[in-house]
């Protein structure tokens, strides 16, 4: 595969995922984030209910980019390389679907590699602005 196809991809929808409030209580358990704005469902009640912790859907990105990336011949294995911007635009609230909107940025070919660029945002189902905004950066290995 040629990082000109990889560059040339057309932008790509994950599908939706919902975030339930026992997702966001197994999150606080694993990573011992209890502020109660994610796991009081009643003191959050005046405010819409509880809110996502914003790294349980920068999280998701992992799985939403297993919907949209394309089989990419010979890859070994798929590393999350890091990222040059996050933006926590929007709170997701307890119950609320989000989806992934993927588009290649810049693709650069190494030796046995791809360094792929996403432009990533991070959509709420029914509300007009995103929930993240971000530059992700994913390293495709691939045989010799």
């Amino acid at each position: 595969m040629s990082a000109d196809l990889l560059q040339n991809m057309p932008p790509s929808l994950s599908r939706w995922y919902e975030i339930g409030q026992d997702r966001i209580n197994a999150f606080a358990d694993v990573t011992e984030d209890w502020q109660f704005i994610h796991l009081d469902e009643e003191r959050m009640a005046a405010q819409g209910g509880t809110i996502a912790h914003g790294f349980l859907t920068l999280s998701m990105l992992s799985a939403m980019s297993y919907d949209v990336q394309p089989e990419i011949p010979g890859m070994v294995q798929g590393l999350n390389y890091g990222f040059d911007r996050i933006r926590f635009v929007s709170p997701v609230r307890a119950g609320q679907r989000i989806r992934g909107r993927f588009s290649v940025s810049e693709v650069v070919e190494k030796p046995g590699r791809y360094d792929v660029t996403w432009d990533v945002t991070v959509e709420i189902d029914g509300a007009e602005r995103p929930a993240i905004v971000a530059k992700w950066i994913n390293v495709f290995e691939v045989e010799p």
